[in-house]
């Protein structure tokens, strides 16, 4: 009893200590085991397990799963939105703009050691609850493909957003049938502009 009122006031206190080196291995083995197995096939208990802490003992370092998961998805979405804003950086050309960001793109999705891609492709799966807390970091991370393709010199009768959800849902989807081969995943997403670039 005396240990479920310990771990009911640590969850309802939100005991945590971000800036150790305890909680920092404990979000490291969040994000893989995330990536792994979603977030419906995570446990607390697999967490603690991963890192040699059971029972109570995790709830003085973290607050709850769901804390977990929006702490690394956020995260893992802004470095990727970082990582592509560099890619564009000086460059002028608004197609090249957005190429570079659709092969950076391709490159996170297809990187084997990325927990970016994982942890938004797990999105659809999640609990509403949950969804709801991450609809502003994602809509942020699309704001740089909107503001790419709003740059673009494309026929008036052409929907920019839908342009943009079709050069989205393609490259988010990589994933789903990309085998390492013949092409790199850079060379994939240049394959895939070919698709969305004008031509004549």
């Amino acid at each position: 009893m005396r240990n479920r009122q310990q771990n009911k006031k640590a969850r309802e206190t939100g005991a945590s200590d971000e800036g150790s080196a305890r909680y920092r291995e404990i979000l490291n083995a969040a994000a893989v085991l995330f990536a792994e197995r979603g977030y419906h096939g995570t446990s607390v208990r697999d967490i603690g397990e991963r890192v040699g802490l059971l029972g109570g003992s995790l709830y003085h370092h973290i607050k709850s799963k769901e804390a977990l998961f929006v702490k690394l998805h956020n995260s893992a979405l802004q470095a990727a939105g970082d990582e592509i804003e560099a890619a564009i950086a000086g460059l002028s050309s608004p197609w090249a703009r957005l190429e570079a960001a659709s092969v950076k793109l391709a490159e996170l999705q297809l990187d084997p050691a990325s927990i970016t891609m994982p942890l938004m492709n797990d999105f659809r799966q999640l609990p509403p609850e949950l969804r709801a807390q991450l609809i502003g970091t994602r809509d942020k991370f699309e704001a740089i493909f909107d503001r790419l393709v709003g740059e673009l010199n494309l026929p008036p009768e052409m929907d920019r957003k839908i342009y943009r959800l079709c050069l989205l849902t393609l490259l988010n989807s990589l994933w789903t049938w990309y085998r390492p081969g013949t092409l790199t995943p850079a060379e994939i997403g240049h394959e895939v502009m070919k698709i969305f670039l004008p031509r004549g």
